[in-house]
């Protein structure tokens, strides 16, 4: 499914193509495609609010197995059962880079954004940045957490919410009902702030203490929170419910526009940071932490020329849990 012109995913932008399998490059891997997860960021990038590369097409929690190995891989092999997830490659040799932070490298390519990605049957990949997916996780169950999944985790750590803390979730789509798991297994007690009635059923459901709408107050100061919901408005929402030297940690590639507030609701050593792509490292550690919790994605399963329709359900807020694409 591929998307050649930018348009509002109403409209039914991404279309059937017919395409070659594409071959590997050196250091590549050709997958055979099972199933790959729809995010907000492949929304964006078919409604044009996060630029791309034209024809592509999108998708970057894409999960199936090696099919053909290019020249010089090392360490995977055909039959393999692997995962691709937003970042295509960095330089690998900027100062970032260079420092344990690739996430933040200005010459990365991502998936399904400067490459084709998995919304398809068949798509390559670099092998340096392709993942092993945890034993006892299926195609479907495993994609949602090749970047919803990733994401969540760096989310949290930035936030710099610890065992046993209180942690708002602002936003409980694909990545947050994720990360709730995590929080729950550091023993966190979680708020969940979310517009959709089924969505803090489900927060509940899953174990957060308290669950009410973004304006909502639970009534205990948090010691961190992660917001997921691609609107600025949230982020003063958030602050406002931080104790003393806390962080907001903003989980989006874009977002409207953030309103101005009163000093005071950043003083006290508040803090607001964002978070942008995640690093090897972040994926690794995620992925074995999901296979020994165990991390479970709830899942809407859609087939691949259902993508638009999919998108649209995920703009209006109507997945509970992940969508997935199954191929």
């Amino acid at each position: 499914m591929r998307l050649v012109r930018v348009a509002p995913v109403e409209s039914a932008p991404l279309v059937a193509a017919d395409l070659s399998s594409p071959r590997p490059a050196p250091g590549e891997v050709a997958i055979a495609v099972e199933a790959c997860g729809v995010c907000r960021t492949d929304l964006h990038i078919v409604e044009g609010e996060v630029p791309a590369r034209l024809p592509v097409i999108p998708g970057h929690q894409a999960a199936g197995r090696v099919v053909e190995v290019g020249a010089g891989v090392e360490g995977l092999a055909v039959g393999d059962a692997v995962g691709v997830g937003w970042m295509a490659s960095t330089c690998g040799a900027c100062a970032l880079c260079r420092g344990g932070r690739e996430n933040l490298c200005p010459n990365a390519r991502f998936t399904g954004r400067d490459r084709d990605g998995g919304y398809a049957e068949r798509m390559t990949a670099s092998a340096r940045w392709a993942y092993r997916l945890p034993e006892g996780f299926n195609a479907p169950e495993a994609a949602p957490l090749l970047c919803a999944g990733v994401i969540g985790y760096r989310s949290l750590r930035l936030s710099g919410i610890q065992p046993g803390g209180r942690l708002g979730l602002f936003g409980f789509g694909a990545s947050a009902h994720l990360a709730i798991q995590v929080a729950l297994h550091w023993r966190c007690e979680v708020f969940a702030f979310t517009r959709e009635e089924h969505h803090r059923r489900l927060a509940l459901a899953m174990g957060a203490r308290w669950a009410g709408e973004a304006f909502d107050d639970p009534g205990v100061e948090l010691d961190a929170a992660v917001t997921f919901a691609p609107a600025g408005e949230i982020v003063p929402l958030a602050l406002a419910r931080l104790g003393r030297g806390a962080t907001v940690a903003v989980n989006a590639i874009h977002m409207s526009p953030i309103p101005s507030f009163d000093y005071e609701r950043l003083y006290g050593e508040r803090a607001v940071r964002s978070v942008m792509n995640f690093t090897r490292a972040d994926a690794e550690e995620f992925l074995a932490l999901a296979a020994s919790i165990p991390v479970r994605a709830r899942t809407e399963t859609f087939a691949l020329a259902a993508v638009n329709a999919a998108l649209a359900r995920v703009k209006a807020g109507g997945i509970a849990g992940a969508a997935v694409l199954t191929i």
